[in-house]
């Protein structure tokens, strides 16, 4: 009865998150902005198409780079900044503590919405990249490999959700956490560059896509592990924070 109360909490808790969202401008961004990226990157790579010859690798390379480390961190911190923004808005944060489920079903309603949106981001970004790359005359088969980018890159993504719906729990800014994300995903193209882009999570998402390099060796295992383990560290980070501050709203 307990479980079965908890996960209704949970449903509860999603549905309230999609409710608050559905007539929200944000998602809009998850499809303009990859488009964009789309069409930049396809009509670079038409204009160099005697250079690039590896075909949708080389297409791959000019989709990918703007879009994993400039726009994707920049959505994903948006996207995060705005599930909280109901909560720093005048005093809804007592009225959220308070309510009758459990802080760690609302907080994982959130982390749903930003993962399930993140997803979908994903999936758009593909279908973009295949049909980009039939319109751009390339007739080969589309790169198996493919699988193994999307998986990465969403598991990368997802850490990159839990780090940035820490900050903009705790930061009432809308702008700051945004700002963060920001900065994190062109210093993660750095850090990347240094060959320790596993390590920081902002990079995460880039690492797991190949980001400008479609034929990068990734140390599957040890993305995934610590894809887990930022996803773990901030989701514990968060309720516990929310429960700290649920004392006191009591």
């Amino acid at each position: 009865m307990k479980i079965k109360n908890r996960n209704t909490s949970y449903g509860k808790a999603v549905q309230a998150e999609r409710l608050k969202l559905r007539r929200s401008p944000v998602w809009l961004a998850f499809i303009v902005l990859p488009m964009i990226s789309a069409f930049f990157g396809t009509f670079n790579y038409l204009l160099n198409i005697e250079l690039l010859k590896s075909e949708w690798f080389s297409l791959w390379t000019q989709h990918s780079l703007f879009l994993c480390y400039f726009f994707m961190p920049a959505l994903i911190g948006t996207y995060c900044s705005y599930l909280w923004r109901l909560e720093h808005t005048h005093h809804n944060w007592n009225s959220f503590l308070t309510a009758p489920i459990p802080l760690s079903s609302l907080y994982f309603g959130k982390l749903t919405q930003a993962a399930f949106m993140t997803i979908l981001g994903n999936l758009w970004i593909f279908f973009l990249y295949y049909v980009c790359g039939r319109l751009s005359g390339l007739n080969s088969p589309f790169p198996k490999e493919a699988a193994g980018w999307f998986f990465f890159g969403t598991v990368g993504a997802i850490a990159i959700c839990c780090v940035q719906l820490f900050f903009s729990m705790i930061i009432r800014s809308f702008a700051i956490p945004i700002g963060i994300a920001m900065a994190g995903g062109i210093f993660g193209l750095l850090i990347t560059n240094k060959g320790m882009g596993l390590c920081y999570p902002y990079s995460l998402y880039s690492v797991g896509m190949r980001a400008n390099n479609p034929n990068l060796e990734l140390h599957a295992s040890t993305h995934l592990i610590n894809s887990l383990t930022y996803i773990f560290l901030f989701t514990a980070l968060s309720i516990f924070w929310l429960r700290k501050h649920e004392i006191s709203a009591n």
